[in-house]
Parts: C-alpha cells; structure tokens; sequence
C-alpha cells in the first residue's frame, strides 16, 4: 500500500515590474557628494582627477600617519631589494623591463642611483686609511730634493714610503692600482739616492758647502715662469672687471693656502674631494647619455632612454664598489686564515671582472647589436668616458681646494 504526499502549490511569481516599482518607491536618502576642498572638483577616489590632490592630509589622527609611514617604508624597502637583486645579477635587465612599461616593482632609477652613491661615497670615505700628518706628505718630492743633510733625505724618503705602504692596505684597492703604488715607492726610493748623492758630491767640492734647496714646486704658476702671488705676480684677465679679477686672486690665495695646508692636514683635502665628487658624476651623467646617443644615433631612441641605461650603469658601479668594499671588510677580518682569506680574496677579482663584464653585456642587450658592433662602442665609449671623467675628477679637485 503506497502513500503519496501532497505539495502546497508553489508562490505566483513577482513580476518584475512589482520589484523596480519597489525600488523606485522606496523613500529617497539626501547625501551630499563628496567635493575636492583645493577646486571644487567632485572626489571619486583617493585622488582628485582634476588638480591631483590627495584626500588624505597631514590633519588626522597621528595613528593613522604613522601607519601610512610605515607602509610608505615597507614597499619602498621591498622594491628596493628586488631592484637591487636585479641590478647586479642581470645585466640591463631592470632598463628594459622600464622600457617596456613594467615599472611598478621597481625602485625608479633617479632614486636607485642616488641611493647607492650616498652609501658608496660614505663607505668609500670610512675604507679610507687613517691619515697621520707626520707621516703623509703630498708634496714629497719637494720634502726629498729640499732636504739638507742625509738624515732628513732617510726621514722624508721613510715617511713617504710608510704613507704609500698604508694605502696599499685599503680593502678597495685594484691589483693594478696596487702595482702602480709599488712604482710610486721605487720612484721615492730612487729620488732618495739621488739627493744623497747630490749631498755627497757637494761635501766633496774645495769649498764643503751643502747643496742648496731645489726650488719648491707647490706654488701655483699661471702662464710663465714666476709663480703667482696676489700681491707681486697678480692674475689679470682684460675682458673682465676689476672686482672679478679681484675675486679671482683671492680664490687663487684660498686655494694656495689649502696647497700649503696640505702637508698639515691632508685629510681635509681628501675630504674635499669626496664632497665634490658626487656632484660631478651627476653632472657627468648627462654627457654619459649624450655619449650613447652618438653612437647609437641610427637606433632612433629617445634621448631619456639613453639616460635611463646611464643611470642604471652609474648605479651597478656604486653597487659593486659597495660589493668590493665588502669582501675587502672580510678579507681583513679572515687574515692570518687562509683557507678563508684566499677565496674571498678570488671572490673580489671575480667583482672586479664583473664589474666591467656586466656593463658590456648591459650595452649589449640594451641596444640588441652584434658581439663585434657592441666591443667596439663599448670600448670607444668607454675611452671616451673616461678622458672626460679624468677632467671632471681635475676639476673636482680644484673646486675642491676652493671651497673647502
């Protein structure tokens, strides 16, 4: 016997029309539109689409700045160690993902090179050796071919050489600048018996007097013989006035005073140096992009993505010279142990050799020529780049000693 259950009949449906007409005739709620308070504008969003203020302002709860500092800090720090990653291990890899629009993970260049070089110029300034004015003379072919009697000539010659010998020490230092600083030391050497064999030949003669001092050459000479001298021997240029001319003299006189200040305290010249030096690579840089965009003239870009590969180039250099400075920390730290010594010590040549490997690859994939094509421009490029930096770092010098 089989029992069957009876269904209630399903609702009528509601017509459509019943559920917009609901909608329609529900009571109307009066809320004023948001407006942007700088223009008036109507505010859709976070930002004003018309004058581009933000909606949030500095007139809040402190809570809420602090917790917007320190998202601002956290993904500017995320980005920042992706782009660092990408800028030493891929070579042009972070200039072509800008080129092609990909810009959002990544620190922006302007901001990755001016980071790096204010940690590269300060790491460089404290890898420096610490200076002792007793035993650095800069003017130490003055101080050998000035001396009197044997024992100043083995004082002078054993100070220069114990100053050279100090710098050989700084982690930083290439094999080749360290050859170079080797040469130096035979020179001094060299000079040192020559003086003393002047000295000697001059105790021989009938008379027994000593051989008098060679001129001193630390003077600044402009255009001819006679030294310069604000008073006797003035620079006066006609095309300009009297108060520049007047101007120019004194600074020549600051700077001869920093040339005579040297020998005291040559820590101040060579902290002089590096305040101007950041400076002039930024200057330089423009020039760099100008470089590019002569030889490779016929790749029809614009002139802002030569300097985009400059200042990814620029900044690569700061980070490997922050990476060489830091296997050269480590290399201090592990000597008298060689079998930790020796491989960060082929750790750093492999940085150096890096180092100008990944800007020929950088120019290679940027610019998407062949091996041949690419070697030559790298190597003219980087010729030509050079001389012009020799005469920046000239100049840096000078500026240098008239400002500081």
């Amino acid at each position: 016997m089989s029992t069957s259950i009876e269904l209630p009949p399903p609702p009528p449906p509601v017509p459509e029309t019943a559920a917009v007409d609901a909608e329609f005739t529900a009571p109307l709620i009066d809320t004023p539109e948001r407006t942007c308070p700088n223009c008036g504008a109507p505010a859709h969003g976070p930002y004003c689409y018309a004058c581009g203020q933000s909606e949030k302002g500095m007139i809040r709860h402190l809570s809420e700045v602090l917790s917007d500092l320190a998202d601002i800090v956290f993904n500017v720090d995320s980005r920042i160690f992706r782009s660092l990653w990408d800028l030493y291990v891929r070579p042009g890899y972070l200039t072509t993902e800008y080129v092609a629009g990909r810009r959002a993970r990544y620190v922006t260049p302007f901001r990755l090179f001016f980071f790096l070089s204010i940690i590269a110029f300060f790491s460089m300034q404290m890898a420096l050796p610490e200076i002792n004015p007793n035993e650095l003379k800069f003017g130490v072919y003055d101080n050998i071919d000035e001396a009197a009697t044997p024992e100043d000539v083995t004082k002078a010659v054993d100070a220069s050489i114990a100053a050279l010998t100090a710098a050989k020490d700084v982690p930083a230092m290439s094999p080749k600048a360290r050859a170079k600083l080797e040469e130096k030391i035979e020179q001094i050497r060299n000079s040192g018996v020559n003086r003393l064999a002047e000295l000697e030949e001059a105790a021989k003669s009938p008379t027994g007097a000593k051989t008098p001092p060679k001129k001193h050459s630390g003077r600044i000479s402009l255009f001819g013989d006679e030294p310069w001298d604000s008073k006797t021997n003035p620079v006066s240029i006609g095309w300009l006035s009297e108060g520049l001319n007047a101007k120019l003299n004194r600074t020549l006189e600051h700077m001869q005073e920093n040339l005579d200040d040297i020998n005291k305290n040559p820590g101040r010249l060579l902290a002089g140096f590096f305040s101007v030096l950041p400076q002039t690579l930024f200057v330089l840089m423009p020039l760099f992009a100008v470089l590019l965009k002569f030889f490779y003239l016929f790749k029809r870009r614009l002139y802002m993505e030569h300097l985009l590969v400059a200042l990814h180039s620029h900044a690569f250099i700061f980070m490997s010279v922050l990476v060489i400075l830091g296997l050269g920390a480590l290399e201090g730290l592990a000597a008298g142990r060689l079998w930790l010594s020796q491989p960060i010590g082929w750790l750093r040549t492999l940085a150096w050799t890096w180092l100008f490997l990944y800007l020929f690859l950088m120019q290679k994939r940027v610019y998407r020529q062949g091996w041949i094509m690419t070697t030559l421009k790298y190597s003219v490029i980087g010729i030509s780049y050079s001389v012009v930096l020799s005469i920046a770092l000239v100049f840096a010098g000078l500026i240098s000693l008239a400002l500081t």
